[in-house]
């Protein structure tokens, strides 16, 4: 039986990409999973196909840089479930226009990947927690990146919203031990989704983009949403029970790799 059976967990962002990569994950391990996202039709789709497959899904629709939504999000999964184990704030954006630096960055676009990758994390903690509580303790997940701890050029707001990522990653750990909340962090590499191909494809043909960026990572490729899920899912199991407050890079060696040693064998 799996360690995840009996577990509810809630994924925001979790209808494509690394989100839909950790639902599955979670929905395969056993654990009753809802599925949180702005993409309804997409959302739909997954809880549709895990249905099918005899796993147990639903979906709940809103944008978690909203109060009112985050609020109600929880509270649905919550009503449909009973409790909640596990959050994983996976829900973010990096624009393929916002690739500016600080100085030719407009506020608006600051405002939305700041509300929707670091206060979407705040907002959807702060209506989870209780629940945790509730079930005599829990997990919060924060999806982070390799660049909250280094960055590449012209993506201020979004470095800053993963930098911002960790370090609520290591106050919540703190403020919530007593409760047996535990808060860890996840730092991917570059991941195969959608919203990297979007990228690509500013940059130039999407693949050939794909397979330059996985170059340089040490182990020589992208990496799958299906091992961003696998670590999700270890981190909430009982093999991590004595973790809290610490990331772990899922980014093929990437983090280990020193400026000092690019084009070098």
């Amino acid at each position: 039986m799996s360690e995840q059976n009996g577990q509810v967990a809630l994924v925001t962002g979790g209808a494509m990409g690394i989100g839909g990569g950790i639902v599955e994950s979670f929905a395969a391990a056993g654990a009753a999973v809802s599925v949180a996202d702005v993409d309804e039709a997409a959302a739909r789709g997954l809880v549709d196909r895990l249905r099918s497959d005899g796993q147990r899904a639903s979906a709940v629709i809103g944008d978690v840089s909203s109060l009112a939504d985050a609020e109600r999000m929880v509270e649905e999964t919550v009503a449909e479930y009973g409790g909640l184990d596990v959050l994983v704030n996976n829900a973010g954006i990096q624009p393929t226009a916002s690739y500016m630096t600080a100085e030719e960055m407009d506020e608006a676009t600051w405002d939305r990947i700041i509300d929707i990758n670091l206060k979407g994390q705040f907002l959807m903690s702060k209506f989870a927690i209780p629940h945790l509580r509730a079930r005599g303790g829990g997990t919060i997940i924060n999806i982070a990146s390799v660049q909250g701890l280094q960055s590449q050029p012209q993506v201020p707001a979004y470095a800053a919203s993963k930098g911002g990522s960790l370090s609520l990653t290591r106050n919540m750990a703190l403020d919530f031990a007593k409760d047996n909340i535990r808060v860890l962090a996840i730092n991917p590499g570059t991941i195969d989704t959608p919203l990297a191909r979007g990228a690509a494809r500013a940059f130039g043909d999407e693949d050939e983009m794909l397979n330059l960026w996985g170059s340089s990572h040490p182990l020589g490729r992208v990496g799958k949403t299906s091992e961003i899920g696998a670590v999700a899912v270890f981190l909430a199991s009982e093999g991590a029970s004595f973790m809290t407050g610490e990331f772990i890079n899922v980014d093929g060696g990437y983090m280990a790799l020193g400026a000092w040693a690019a084009g070098t064998d």
